[in-house]
């Protein structure tokens, strides 16, 4: 069990010695950048898949469920989603603890080859017009595949990130995966955009469904292959390389082991709880705006398909913009407020989006994504540092696998299936807007549960820092810096040494 800082109540004096500057990760910024590079490709092509499948919904029901119910078609097709989530915790219960075991990094470069594979091999489906219904087996086979890859991938990358950033910067820097995933979704709607009005220009309106909707899946294909070639040149996390150093004098405090994924739900069940939570409310938000709304828009408001692909590339844009930002300001005044402010965003600002949608006219229409899209900007800047937060390093990447595939995959990834079934259900056209309002009420409780974590060591982690300096008054200030615990950092033991000085820090 932990207290209210997240520290272990069982703790050992052997973890309790005075921080020395030697101690102090100092991060290299070439490799930094490197890492940087590195870890955002693959949620950016994530992203990208996500995306062109959201806004191809539409064709590819016609594609894959010919001769079926137009309505039940499409749930079939937003199923194909769906499925993709089912086996994500999957991934991320396998992939976390061997990315423990082994390193973040061979487990990266993994999933970035599963995923464009997967997506690629989609491009190349036959249709149900030329094999029959049966072609939606292997589409939800590769969307599984899909997602078991993602269940590594995105808890992989920021993990990695997370534990390679200096420590007043780490919201600012793991931020950039989800600006980049942004990036990617407006790409994927983008290129559907583009190869829509090309396609039609040149060969008809019914070209996207006569072959063209392959386009944007094939394209998975050189777009992997730099990934991969970008992926195979990162270093390892250097947080990871130094508790791997350690672990054989490591004592038996539970944050100091790599523990198995039973044992991570026994000591870390409240950490889990409480990012589930989280998840749960960015996942909702998040997911309506990039993979519901564009099928929304179309059959409850009717908007043509180019105008929300476009105005999705604008507001992704601005979002991918917004990300980083909103990380800044939250290393500066928490993660907590910035939380608060994205949960009561979505309280007030939902019901109003989803007016102005019916508006029906193109400048409500860009607003009302506008009013969608700046509440969960606020969530996705703060998911990488907070999951990466909750968990010490010598299982964080299986307690962040479990807990954000676990809460996306229930939450997030069903959302355009869950707001679909609504509407048809229900008869409301809000009934969307209310179903994330009331995962946003179920956070705002999380954040009262949870620590304040910006501009802290990782737990299980030393300080990480930028230069000689910093290390240097992270010693002389550790009796009054309440930033400073020695007690969730893995220091082994050390005799005292006259003459120690801060040119002794560790740099990596």
């Amino acid at each position: 069990m932990f207290d209210q800082r997240g520290t272990q109540r069982s703790r050992s004096p052997r973890t309790t010695r005075r921080l020395q500057a030697d101690d102090c990760i100092i991060v290299d910024n070439r490799e930094l950048r490197k890492a940087q590079l590195g870890a955002g490709v693959g949620n950016f092509i994530e992203w990208y898949d996500i995306g062109i499948y959201g806004y191809l919904a539409v064709t590819m029901t016609s594609v894959f469920t010919e001769g079926m119910d137009s309505r039940m078609g499409l749930l079939v097709t937003l199923l194909g989603f769906a499925v993709s989530f089912v086996v994500r915790p999957l991934g991320g219960m396998i992939l976390g603890p061997l990315g423990d075991r082994i390193g973040r990094r061979k487990v990266l470069f993994f999933t970035m080859a599963l995923m464009a594979g997967a997506t690629t091999v989609i491009g190349l489906l036959p249709t149900a017009g030329q094999v029959g219904l049966w072609v939606i087996l292997p589409l939800y086979l590769l969307k599984m595949l899909q997602g078991f890859s993602t269940g590594g991938e995105y808890s992989g990358a920021a993990t990695y990130i997370a534990e390679f950033s200096p420590d007043r910067n780490r919201g600012f820097m793991t931020s950039l995966l989800n600006s980049g995933a942004m990036i990617g979704f407006a790409a994927g709607a983008g290129i559907v955009a583009v190869t829509t009005a090309v396609a039609t220009s040149a060969w008809g309106e019914t070209a996207m469904r006569d072959g063209a909707w392959r386009i944007p899946f094939l394209l998975a294909l050189p777009l992997g292959i730099v990934a991969i070639s970008l992926r195979s040149r990162i270093p390892e996390s250097p947080s990871f390389e130094v508790a791997q150093e350690k672990a054989a004098n490591a004592d038996t405090n539970p944050i100091f082991v790599r523990h198995n994924l039973p044992n991570i739900l026994k000591h870390y069940w409240p950490q889990i709880l409480i990012g589930c939570a989280l998840i749960a409310a960015d996942g909702t938000s998040s997911y309506m705006l990039t993979s519901y709304m564009p099928t929304y828009l179309e059959t409850q408001v009717g908007s043509p398909a180019v105008h929300t692909a476009v105005a999705a590339v604008v507001v992704l844009v601005l979002q991918g913009v917004l990300i980083p930002v909103v990380a800044r300001w939250s290393d500066r005044i928490g993660r907590r407020p910035i939380y608060t402010m994205a949960a009561i965003g979505n309280l007030v600002l939902l019901l109003p989006a989803f007016w102005l949608m019916h508006v029906g006219t193109l400048w409500s229409l860009y607003a009302a994504m506008f009013l969608v899209m700046v509440p969960s900007a606020f969530f996705l800047a703060l998911t990488g540092a907070v999951m990466s937060e909750l968990f010490p390093t010598a299982s964080r990447y299986g307690g962040v696998g479990v807990t954000h595939n676990l809460s996306i995959s229930i939450f997030g990834g069903t959302t355009p299936l869950v707001s679909q079934i609504l509407v048809e259900t229900t008869g409301n056209s809000y009934a969307p807007a209310f179903y994330i309002m009331f995962f946003s009420a179920v956070a705002l409780f999380a954040v009262l549960k949870m620590r304040e974590s910006a501009a802290r060591p990782l737990l299980g982690s030393v300080p990480v820092v930028t230069s000689l300096d910093e290390a240097a008054a992270l010693v002389e200030n550790q009796d009054t810096d309440e930033r400073i615990d020695t007690a969730t950092m893995l220091l082994t033991p050390m005799p005292a040494a006259a003459g120690d000085t801060e040119d002794d820090a560790r740099v990596h």
